[in-house]
C-alpha cells in the first residue's frame, strides 16, 4: 500500500515483455520465422506454450521448435495466424487460400497447433 506522495515501485518485467512481443518459430529445416505473439496466440497449443507458468523453454526463450514441420507449411501457418486476427471481427470475410497439394500436411500441422 502506498501512502499519499509516494511513487509506485518499479515493476518486475514479465516474461512477456522479454521477447518483446514477438516469437520465433522454427521449422524442421531451422527456417526461422518471427511473427508477433498477438499472432502466434491464435493457436492454442502456442498460447498453452508461451503462457505456462511451469518455466517451460518456451516461455523464456520465446521461440518454439517443430521439428515435424516443414518449412512451407510452417509459412503457411504463419500467414494463416495473421489472416485469422484480420478477419476475426467478422466485419469483412475472404477465404484463406490453400494450395490443393499442401493440403494434408497443412492440416496435420493446424491440428497440432490447435489453429
Amino acid at each position: 500500500m502506498m501512502g499519499k506522495g509516494e511513487a509506485p515501485a518499479p515493476r518486475e518485467p514479465e516474461e512477456e515483455e522479454d521477447t518483446g512481443g514477438v516469437v520465433k518459430l522454427i521449422s524442421a529445416e531451422g527456417f526461422e520465422f518471427v511473427v508477433d505473439k498477438k499472432a502466434a496466440m491464435v493457436s492454442n497449443t502456442l498460447r498453452n506454450m508461451l503462457t505456462s507458468p511451469g518455466g517451460f523453454s518456451e516461455t523464456r526463450q520465446g521461440e518454439v521448435r517443430f521439428p515435424e514441420i516443414s518449412t512451407h507449411i510452417l509459412e503457411k501457418i504463419c500467414q494463416y495466424f495473421y489472416w485469422s486476427l484480420h478477419y476475426s471481427s467478422g466485419k469483412e470475410t475472404a477465404e484463406f487460400p490453400i494450395e490443393p497439394e499442401i493440403t494434408l500436411e497443412l492440416m496435420m500441422a493446424a491440428n497440432y497447433l490447435d489453429a
